[in-house]
Order: structure tokens, then C-alpha cells, then sequence
């Protein structure tokens, strides 16, 4: 009968209900509480620790990555320049046997055909930036030259090429070959 009093009273039929649940809420239940529990700052100063130790390993993975394309490339043009290089000497060492050849038949029948060869020779090498080095009256340079012999110079100053025994060859300042040179000495008496 109270149910009905207190409808007829113009009261709603849950308004009780809703009167307690208020006052649940003012008891301070825990479960109702809109007040934010200290964890989650102390969560958002974990994440955002988290999140910077995980871009520092980003940066540093692109830049290993980057730092390996750059090692990679350079070990790539080293090889290749290798490669070349040994392909070369090969060849120069055909160059050698023309030039002998030439020195073997010095009026012969053949010069003229050994040269034509050693012109052509020297043409391939020069489109592949090959250089001969190496020349009578030149400074000696240790770094592209190898001294066979010395002699005394007479007029020719001290560490100057007299002869070239055989001819070095670079490529872009690179010695491919050293030059075999004899090399003027001052004060030495020839023997």
C-alpha cells in the first residue's frame, strides 16, 4: 500500500530508487567515484618513456641502415675498381710482350705491323683512363717508379729517370703499375 500512496502522492514509482542511488554515491563507493586514480600520469610517464626509447631505436636503426648502404656501396666500388685493375695488368702484360717484340725486330719486316698493334694497345688503355708513366728526364717518384739500377748522371741532375726499363701505368692517380726505371745518382762513378 505504500507503493500506492506514494503514487498517489504524485511521486513516480522509481523515485525512491533513484533517491538511494544518490546516496550511494555520496557514501564515496569506490566503484562509483569519478575522481581519477593516481596510476595513469604515472602510466602516461611510462608510455611516453616507452614511446622515446622506441624512437631513439628507430633513429639509430635508420641510421645503421643508412651507414650500411653507404659501406656497402663503397665495397661495391672498390671490388669493381679491383676487378678492373687485375683485368688490366693482365693486359699490360700483353703491352710487354708487343714492346719486346718491337725491341727483338728493330728494322725487321714485323715492326711496322708491332706497332700498329702497340698504338692500338695504347688507345684501349687510354679509353679506360689508363695512363703510362714513366718517361726519360721525369723525377724519381718512389710511389711510381721502382729504381732497377743507378748510374751517374753526367749532366742529368740527381734522381732523375735516365732510362725506362718497362713502363708503369696509373689510372685516375692510381699506380697500376710502378715504372722500372734507372735513376741518376750525383757523384757516382759509373762501373
Amino acid at each position: 500500500m505504500q507503493s500506492s500512496r506514494g503514487t498517489e502522492s504524485g511521486e513516480q514509482p522509481g523515485a525512491e530508487r533513484i533517491g538511494a542511488d544518490d546516496g550511494q554515491q555520496a557514501t564515496g563507493s569506490p566503484e562509483s567515484e569519478a575522481v581519477p586514480s593516481p596510476e595513469p600520469p604515472r602510466e602516461a610517464e611510462d608510455l611516453s618513456g616507452e614511446l622515446a626509447r622506441i624512437e631513439d631505436r628507430y633513429r639509430r636503426a635508420l641510421a645503421d641502415l643508412d651507414n650500411y648502404r653507404k659501406r656497402a656501396g663503397r665495397e661495391l666500388e672498390r671490388r669493381v675498381l679491383e676487378a678492373q685493375e687485375s683485368v688490366l695488368r693482365d693486359w699490360l702484360d700483353v703491352v710487354d710482350s708487343v714492346e719486346r717484340a718491337m725491341q727483338m725486330e728493330a728494322k725487321g719486316p714485323c715492326r711496322e705491323g708491332l706497332e700498329a698493334v702497340l698504338a692500338q694497345m695504347d688507345s684501349v688503355l687510354q679509353r679506360h683512363g689508363v695512363e703510362r708513366t714513366g718517361a726519360r728526364g721525369e723525377r724519381f717518384d718512389p710511389e711510381r717508379h721502382e729504381a732497377v739500377a743507378t748510374r751517374a748522371g753526367g749532366e742529368s741532375p740527381d734522381q732523375t729517370v735516365l732510362d725506362v726499363q718497362r713502363s708503369g701505368f696509373a689510372r685516375a692517380e692510381r699506380v697500376i703499375r710502378p715504372a722500372q726505371v734507372v735513376v741518376a745518382r750525383a757523384g757516382e762513378h759509373a762501373g
